[in-house]
């Protein structure tokens, strides 16, 4: 998997990025780290910047987000427990509890679960299928979804560019000390979070 993901992003630059990381967020056991990671690195090595990264990135998350929220939007709890049970499911190694775990994260934050949850692992993909089944607002959810997807991508991407040559060293100290990640990441975004909310309700005071 790693030589694929490494091959592909080498030969096909930005749109390999793109869509390895929509299908990642359709299918979670697929490394976002390392996607991001070796890009950042590559920066580093070839025509690749990191800005265009970071937006290729953020653009394959969407696409990701919106499909899966396409597909929420035609389920419920029981649908979704018949097809994770499916040959198709198991094949796609799916797990209700995974769904489950996302949709009482959903339930418990509501909008800024959508934001949130793009920093944990797993729900970072699946928080979009009950966003579509409560029928969420398709333009608010892809703004949370976009966001969080953007900070994620900046500090991955950001890191692998400046490890340079010891990328792989950044990938193994983000998964002894993923939950320490996910945790900064998740406060980096809720401070962006709620300078965004109060910059808009200043702006409507006025």
């Amino acid at each position: 998997m790693e030589q694929f993901i490494e091959s592909m992003i080498n030969q096909f630059g930005y749109l390999a990025i793109t869509l390895l990381i929509a299908v990642e967020n359709i299918f979670p056991p697929i490394p976002s780290e390392l996607i991001l990671t070796f890009s950042g690195f590559l920066t580093t090595q070839s025509q690749l910047n990191v800005a265009g990264s970071i937006i290729a990135a953020t653009l394959g998350a969407s696409i990701g987000a919106a499909i899966l929220y396409w597909i929420g939007s035609f389920l419920d709890m029981p649908t979704l427990a018949k097809l994770v049970d499916s040959r198709l499911g198991r094949a796609l190694h799916l797990r209700l509890k995974d769904f489950e775990r996302a949709e009482a994260f959903f339930l418990r934050h509501g909008r800024f679960a959508v934001f949130a949850g793009r920093f944990i692992p797993v729900v970072r993909s699946l928080i979009s299928v009950p966003a579509g089944m409560t029928k969420m607002s398709f333009p608010v959810f892809m703004m949370y979804s976009s966001l969080g997807a953007g900070i994620w991508n900046t500090v991955l991407i950001g890191l692998g560019h400046y490890a340079g040559q010891a990328w792989q060293q950044v990938l193994t100290v983000i998964d002894e000390y993923k939950y320490v990640v996910v945790l900064g990441g998740v406060i980096c975004g809720l401070l962006i979070w709620l300078a965004y909310r109060m910059y808009t309700k200043k702006a409507k005071s006025v």
